[in-house]
């Protein structure tokens, strides 16, 4: 069911409750609506149905191009990690910039799009939230859609079993992190710790600064809450470190008795290398931390739905261990589920903006597509097209020796070392795919990896292969320039 075909659902409900049909319903379902759809429809689909492969830049764009650049620099007080100013239109992971290039996205927006550029469905929801009255949602107005949205993302969140009731949407990630530490200090206080991983990042607010394992995040920026860092899994040696992390924690536990308001967890690391989990050793830590009280919390705001299953949590076998769970990106509008225990009994939790009603639309078409392609499952797309990308990886790594390694990553968040993994070379090898027309964007530290987010609901092999083949030639490249 599409977002569309979802608010006709609540509209028919309503209108079955009711003498009359709602003036908005009889709005939605106005034919000069739909053939105003169709026409837009059809003329987005003929303008980008050329945009299928990478093109290079049209000069006689340069002089503008650059007039852009030299704006954003002005206004932004520094340059953009990319000159990369979209034109507003695309085709699937391809993407035309205001220079008229033309770029295969691997990367998103960081995991954003996941429906690609351009998507016909996604203009469809956003024509509808344009004649949807309200911009803006929020605790003193929410549309239908939002309860909607709420209610879709609690079901898929406890489809096999954790216990998640209660939600709150909110704009972005780092609001739905915020709202998950305000939920565990105040079921846990007067705990005033935090328990995180080695290179965690959640954001960049002050107390998300605090928790995020870069101290350049939070330089001159006061310490807000005090934070306990235990190291992730070694992909390469799992038994030591898992052995290493389970003891690292019973030391923290008997050195800071009761003093921990949660445990923070990327199920899959992002921001710190792209390093996947796994239920042994999720297990291991939860289940001390089970029995010292200490509630846990899931940070899928960059892995939801990217696995086997819509959680990464799920993916490992771990939902009952999830107390909170925080969700972004890819749905557009973001959200902190929790168990009914940690509701709060003070007002700690309120927002004026809960999501725009565009971000809510697009981002129930969204879940629509990502379960009507088949991305979940054992053998779903995301762990189908994951096995295919990983193993071209490996012929590259066999091809470049010295230039290209593991992990490569999980699911549908690829990640690999490039070079001796320095900063240095990571962003170089960035810079030649750039120019070459691959988007992909750097995470981790010592090493310092590229990762890749492919939209998961139109990612073919056909997509990959491009990509790689973008890869080798970048490779190459990189090969020549360290001589």
């Amino acid at each position: 069911m599409t977002s569309s075909a979802a608010s006709s659902s609540a509209d028919t409900s309503n209108q079955s409750k009711n003498a009359s049909p709602l003036h908005a319903s009889s709005l939605q379902n106005d034919p000069r609506i739909s053939e105003a759809k169709r026409l837009i429809a059809e003329a987005v689909q003929e303008h980008a149905a050329s945009l299928d492969n990478v093109a290079a830049a049209n000069p006689e764009l340069s002089e503008s191009y650059q007039a852009i650049t030299q704006d954003y620099i002005r206004a932004r007080g520094g340059p953009p990690l990319w000159p990369y100013f979209a034109s507003g239109l695309g085709n699937g992971p391809y993407v035309e910039l205001a220079d008229g290039s033309v770029k295969l996205d691997f990367i998103g927006g960081i995991g954003v799009h996941g429906c690609g550029h351009s998507h016909p469905a996604m203009v469809e929801a956003s024509i509808d939230a344009a004649i949807e009255d309200t911009v803006m949602q929020g605790n003193l107005q929410q549309n239908v859609p939002s309860v909607q949205m709420l209610s879709r993302l609690l079901a898929l969140a406890s489809e096999s079993g954790a216990p998640l009731e209660h939600g709150l949407l909110s704009t972005s990630g780092a609001m739905a992190n915020e709202n998950a530490l305000k939920l565990a200090f105040h079921h846990a206080q007067p705990a005033n710790r935090i328990i995180a991983f080695d290179n965690a990042f959640a954001g960049r607010s002050i107390a998300l600064a605090a928790l995020t394992d870069r101290p350049s995040y939070r330089d001159g920026i006061p310490l807000a809450i005090q934070v306990d860092y235990l190291p992730f899994l070694d992909p390469h040696n799992p038994e030591r470190s898992t052995r290493w992390a389970v003891n690292e924690l019973k030391q923290l536990l008997a050195r800071y008795p009761k003093k921990h308001a949660a445990f923070w967890a990327e199920p899959i690391a992002g921001e710190g290398g792209y390093y996947p989990g796994s239920h042994d050793f999720f297990a291991a830590l939860c289940g001390p931390l089970r029995e010292a009280g200490i509630p846990i919390i899931f940070d899928e705001i960059q892995s939801f739905s990217r696995t086997s299953r819509p959680f990464a949590f799920q993916h490992y076998g771990l939902d009952s261990f999830a107390d909170i769970v925080t969700v972004g990106k890819i749905t557009q509008v973001c959200a902190t589920l929790y168990r009914k225990e940690f509701h709060p009994t003070s007002p700690i939790l309120s927002q004026t903006f809960t999501g725009s009603t565009s971000a809510i639309r697009t981002g129930l078409a969204t879940l629509d597509l990502l379960e009507a392609n088949g991305c979940f499952g054992a053998e779903g797309t995301n762990v189908a097209r994951h096995q295919y990308f990983a193993g071209q990886l490996e012929k590259l790594a066999a091809k470049h020796a010295g230039l290209i390694r593991g992990p490569w990553g999980e699911g549908m968040m690829i990640g690999f070392t490039p070079g001796d993994g320095s900063l240095d070379q990571a962003k170089m090898l960035m810079g030649i795919l750039y120019d070459l027309g691959l988007l992909g964007f750097l995470c981790g530290a010592s090493p310092v990896r590229v990762r890749f987010l492919p939209p998961p609901v139109i990612t073919s092999t056909a997509h990959i292969d491009a990509a790689v083949d973008l890869l080798d030639q970048g490779l190459a490249q990189l090969k020549a320039k360290l001589g």
